[in-house]
């Protein structure tokens, strides 16, 4: 009788997982709420600033699991408006932890990067790193992804609204006017991710079943896969779970 080792069980399983799937039924948009980090660095006894570094390393292997499937514009949740509220030790060496993992990914130039969130919040430092990696890739043909630092669902919300008001008072129009004119398209227009496909499917990781806020105005017709393992051990089976569970719905889009 043949006896196979994990690591081999689970290559076997991912093949069937992958024979599967479904070309056709591809997320064009996944959006990722990366949480775990945290209670993955404490389960191992360590700070949270492992757990945070261990999370980053994973972004690549993931957007090249996205890649594999076809897939066209991947967000990545690192750090939103209420993260802003922990100790600045935690917060300091959290955002040169996404800098790094963003540098990283921009210095690959093999995927598209778009900031997205209220950069105002964020320490002039860190906007600059942001800034400069998001240049650096704008030619890069290849996936888009959408990096939320410093975002809140909310927030983009009222970002988007008052850019409105002010683009129709720049063009003299009266706050009646404005108001008696604006559509669901002029906001979608306004926000973060104006001009990309609103994501088909939203995983997130730590077994936490809520948005929190992430995409709130793009998610309304999304389908929600929640996943029991932390961010750090989330693993490529894991990925095809998401896909195979997504593929098997019906998303009838609210007819």
């Amino acid at each position: 009788m043949a006896f196979f080792s994990p690591a081999v069980l689970y290559q076997l399983y991912e093949r069937r997982l992958v024979r599967a799937l479904d070309a056709a039924s591809t997320p064009r948009h996944i959006g990722v709420i990366l949480d775990g980090n945290r209670r993955w660095a404490k389960s191992m006894g360590a700070g949270p600033a492992q757990g945070h570094r261990k999370g980053a390393g994973k972004i690549s292997e993931f957007l090249c699991w996205a890649e594999e499937v076809g897939c066209e514009v991947v967000t990545l949740w690192m750090l939103s408006t209420d993260n802003l509220k922990r100790s600045d030790r935690e917060l300091d060496d959290l955002m040169a932890i996404i800098c790094d993992a963003v540098d990283k990914l921009a210095t690959a130039r093999r995927w598209r990067l778009r900031i997205v969130g209220d950069r105002s919040l964020l320490p002039e430092g860190v906007r600059r790193r942001l800034d400069a990696a998001e240049a650096a890739s704008a030619d890069v043909d290849g996936l888009h992804v959408n990096v939320a630092v410093g975002y809140g669902g909310r927030e983009e919300i009222v970002d988007a609204v008052r850019e409105i008001l002010h683009e129709g008072e720049r063009a003299g129009s009266s706050l009646a006017d404005v108001a008696a004119h604006l559509s669901v398209a002029d906001i979608t227009a306004h926000l973060y991710t104006k001009g990309q496909p609103d994501p088909d499917l939203v995983i997130r990781t730590s077994g936490e079943q809520r948005l929190s806020g992430f995409l709130l105005w793009q998610s309304a017709h999304s389908e929600f896969y929640f996943c029991e393992a932390y961010w750090p051990d989330f693993r490529r089976v894991d990925f095809l779970r998401a896909l195979r569970d997504y593929s098997q719905r019906e998303r009838r889009m609210g007819r």
